[in-house]
């Protein structure tokens, strides 16, 4: 357990790549933009939101630098195109402390959810438009109110986004939102979304995927051991199964984040619905103790 002070120096080096860019996309044909932001642009802020999940543990300075934290979340969240460092952390933390509980858990889908997205057309736009059902239903299900760090990440995204707008123009600042958006959907990549909790074994809620895309994803496949150990950083989950083969070697896995998400559109057995339900342990207007 610790902290891995690399997570900022990647961060800040992403954010850069991401700047030029967009520097050099803005004066692109927008098929280009599309492009480059579905094949490139997008994996690099994939990657950063989940650069964010790891800061959002604290995993980056640690639990007594709290502020570190914070402000490399700031930086990292700059090229995104939205404002979602603090949030994620504070609804985040609920899916690790109340996991698969209804109305507690914002990773968990909603019934309606279930209910309209339940055939292959249906789930194909459900994925489509995940980054719109991740980003809205944690303030759907469980609203809370905005805090101050919350008021200074918006603020710091409104003044990027206003820079990238004026000095490279739309497409340029059209690149990052496009990219942030398509591979958040249906992108090999998102499969990781689907992978880590949806119910493809009956009887198992959590699974792990040990292939290449982590590397490019601060190892968030070792998910059944982040779960365990949520204070180890991405860096170093590799070697809790390899330190304890006999919890984790006969788990089911997933081989290939790809085959993922064709599985869930495909597969009339996978969906929204397949998931791990829990009733409510608390009153879900209470405050969490997390949100301290």
């Amino acid at each position: 357990m610790g902290c891995d002070t690399n997570i900022a120096r990647i961060v800040l080096a992403m954010v850069l790549v991401q700047v030029l860019a967009a520097y050099l996309l803005q004066n692109e044909t927008w098929t280009t933009v599309v492009i480059v932001a579905y094949c490139f642009g997008g994996v690099v802020n994939h990657c950063m939101t989940l650069a964010i999940h790891e800061i959002g543990h604290n995993l980056a300075f640690g639990h007594t630098r709290l502020m570190w934290n914070r402000w490399i979340g700031f930086i990292g969240n700059t090229c995104v195109g939205v404002p979602m460092s603090i949030s994620f952390k504070r609804y985040h933390q609920d899916h690790h402390r109340f996991q698969g509980e209804d109305g507690l858990d914002p990773d968990l889908p909603t019934e309606w959810e279930a209910i309209l997205f339940h055939n292959t057309f249906t789930k194909g736009l459900w994925m489509f438009c995940q980054p719109l059902f991740y980003a809205f239903r944690p303030f759907v299900m469980r609203p809370k109110a905005p805090g101050q760090l919350e008021v200074i990440n918006a603020v710091i995204q409104v003044t990027f986004d206003l820079f990238i707008w004026y000095a490279f123009g739309p497409k340029a600042m059209g690149y990052l939102l496009l990219g942030s958006f398509l591979t958040m959907g249906l992108h090999p990549l998102a499969g990781h979304f689907i992978s880590e909790h949806y119910m493809y074994v009956e009887g198992h809620e959590t699974y792990s995927y040990y292939g290449p895309y982590n590397y490019l994803a601060f190892n968030v496949g070792y998910h059944m051991e982040h779960h365990d150990f949520p204070n180890v950083p991405g860096s170093r989950l590799p070697l809790i199964s390899k330190i304890a083969p006999e919890y984790y070697n006969s788990l089911p896995q997933h081989p290939s984040f790809a085959r993922v998400v064709w599985d869930f559109i495909f597969n009339p057995s996978y969906g929204p619905f397949a998931r791990v339900k829990r009733p409510c342990s608390m009153d879900p207007r209470n405050k969490s103790p997390w949100d301290l």
